[in-house]
């Protein structure tokens, strides 16, 4: 059995035991796009939580107009206290021109928007995604308990083992690999943080009110590694605890196109980059894509051994080839990527009301 401790706290999954926690004074939020639209994922999601009674759902969700209306009302049929921000909204994108915040939109900027919606009235603030096939409601409480006894950020990590092989390619074969190339480089403790998460990118996480207000969120794909960023900030080793989640099937993405492993790998190096760089780590970025070549083929060989060992299928040449797309994303953040970063809620001056109101579905965006 498994129970070694990491140089964050590890609460391992030993009995099965759902923990007691104050779900009453937690607000989830619950990040979606219009292509979580009455998919089953997302149901299954959504009915869990109504039997985890919390204060507040916070849903910020990305969509076209034509599509608010349906979603809106397919939400609110959930017996959940709800809030739901469509954060595509031109009036959101006015009033965050408005306080100098116009810049890009993505995963990163709706979370965000509901962390300062889900921080204002609630002690605790969990966030998970809605593309979780085997979610159940031992999710929320888990993340939270932690909280509740003097933890202030808590990340969730799990298997990623569906259809007979490994997934989870973008922190197997790209963060973890580079995580460690950066280290062999720099004792930088920020690299010792970054490596202590068994599974960094995760997109389930918990942390206090407190902690949501005064982070600093990447606007998009960087949201994960940008989060552990301002973690390490203001929690650092001891306020902070990795919770067993078991065994997780999420949906998938192919590793090409707009929303794939590649242009998430880019959202990801850039982020991880940024963190390194305002915690005194500068990488050595010309030797640092074949470096990072090697270290993720030793990897690959690990992998191979790993699936042979359990009996999973495994394509050593497909994983190498993988490796060599997210090679083209090891490289310094440019101008324009230094500025995807959002303050923290403690450092505007927006009023949490005006960004329900902005990110409110109207009547008439609410017509079918």
């Amino acid at each position: 059995m498994e129970y070694v401790q990491e140089q964050v706290t590890t609460l391992h999954d030993l009995t099965g035991r759902i923990p007691d926690a104050p779900t009453d004074r937690t607000a989830v939020v619950v990040p979606m796009t219009d292509r979580e639209f009455e998919s089953r994922t997302a149901e299954r999601v959504l009915s869990a939580l109504e039997t985890v009674s919390p204060n507040r759902v916070v849903v910020p969700l990305r969509a076209p107009h034509d599509a608010v209306g349906p979603m809106y009302d397919w939400l609110s049929a959930f017996d959940v206290p709800l809030s739901v921000l469509w954060c595509s909204s031109p009036r959101v994108e006015a009033l965050l021109d408005d306080h100098g915040l116009t810049g890009p939109a993505g995963k990163g900027r709706d979370v965000w928007l509901a962390l300062g919606v889900a921080a204002a009235d609630s002690e605790f603030v969990v966030c998970h995604d809605a593309d979780t096939k085997t979610y159940d409601s031992s999710v929320v409480p888990r993340l939270l308990a932690p909280l509740d006894r003097g933890f202030s950020f808590t990340k969730g990590y799990y298997a990623r083992v569906e259809e007979n092989r490994f997934y989870g390619r973008l922190f197997r074969l790209f963060y973890a690999p580079l995580v460690r190339t950066l280290r062999r480089a720099d004792d930088g403790r920020i690299l010792d943080y970054l490596a202590a998460f068994r599974y960094a990118l995760a997109g389930e996480f918990g942390m206090t009110a407190d902690l949501a207000a005064g982070m600093r969120v990447e606007r998009d794909w960087g949201l994960e590694v940008g989060t552990l960023g301002g973690a390490f900030e203001h929690a650092g080793f001891d306020g902070s605890a990795q919770v067993d989640l078991g065994r997780y099937e999420h949906d998938h993405r192919g590793v090409a196109g707009p929303g794939g492993l590649s242009t998430m790998s880019e959202g990801v190096g850039s982020a991880l980059f940024r963190v390194c760089e305002a915690h005194g780590v500068t990488p050595e970025y010309e030797t640092l894509p074949e470096r990072y070549r090697d270290t993720a083929r030793r990897f690959v060989r690990q992998y191979a051994a790993d699936a042979e060992f359990n009996g999973l299928d495994y394509d050593s040449a497909a994983e190498r080839e993988q490796v060599e797309t997210y090679a083209d994303a090891v490289r310094p953040p440019d101008d324009h990527d230094r500025h995807a970063v959002l303050p923290a809620w403690d450092d505007t001056d927006i009023d949490r009301g005006e960004v329900l109101e902005a990110a409110r579905p109207i009547l008439s965006e609410r017509r079918h």
